[in-house]
């Protein structure tokens, strides 16, 4: 069963934490992670683009010129992809990039992501993460004591918003909670920054 060392707020060791072997233990599967960020990533396309064909331009209902007797090609109309200013040619059109991967998978994604923070010692639990105010410069501190890695994602059991307002104007940094984690965050940001009591809920939804 793993261990970790256990800080305050002040970023200095206050004792140890067990960590469950289900949760935090798994072997790191790089496949299943690429899968599901790749899935994220795709989920998070808006879908807008959209590119006019030749019978959306605007113009070109007249031919050109002739059909014979020029020596030049035969063409029907100046909005055709071929001229400039034409239509486009098998151009992107909105559409829906979602798609599901199976919860299993997803699953095991943020095991090898939680997994993969605790073999690089990148996890740093906090007792008792929360803010009376906001403070900026107390979250910039204790992100700046906790290793020298900038980006850092910091999370909670439940939605803080001492604890948004005081991580978002840090560069690098950025505050979640438990409900709204998600692996392409665990892999995108150096250091994880977790409570005490988040850790204690991810153990008992993925355990």
């Amino acid at each position: 069963m793993p261990k970790t060392d256990l800080f305050d707020m002040t970023a200095a060791k206050v004792g140890e934490i067990e960590l469950a072997d289900a949760v935090f233990g798994q072997e790191v599967n790089g496949a299943v992670l690429h899968t599901v960020v790749v899935n994220y990533l795709a989920n998070q396309r808006q879908g807008t683009q959209s590119t006019k064909t030749r019978t959306e331009v605007e113009g070109g209902g007249a031919k050109p010129y002739r059909q014979k007797g020029t020596g030049r090609a035969r063409q029907g109309s100046l909005r055709a992809p071929n001229h400039v200013g034409g239509g486009i040619a098998l151009g992107p059109k909105p559409r829906d990039y979602r798609y599901t991967v199976n919860k299993k998978v997803k699953a095991l994604a943020m095991k090898s992501a939680l997994s993969a923070k605790v073999l690089e010692n990148k996890i740093f639990v906090i007792d008792d993460l929360k803010m009376d105010e906001v403070k900026t410069k107390t979250m910039a501190q204790l992100i700046a004591k906790l290793g020298e890695d900038k980006k850092a994602l910091v999370v909670t059991c439940d939605k803080n918003q001492n604890v948004y307002l005081s991580t978002r104007n840090i560069e690098g940094a950025k505050a979640s909670f438990v409900g709204m984690l998600n692996v392409y965050d665990l892999v995108k940001y150096d250091k994880l920054i977790v409570a005490k009591s988040a850790v204690e809920k991810l153990q008992e939804v993925y355990a």
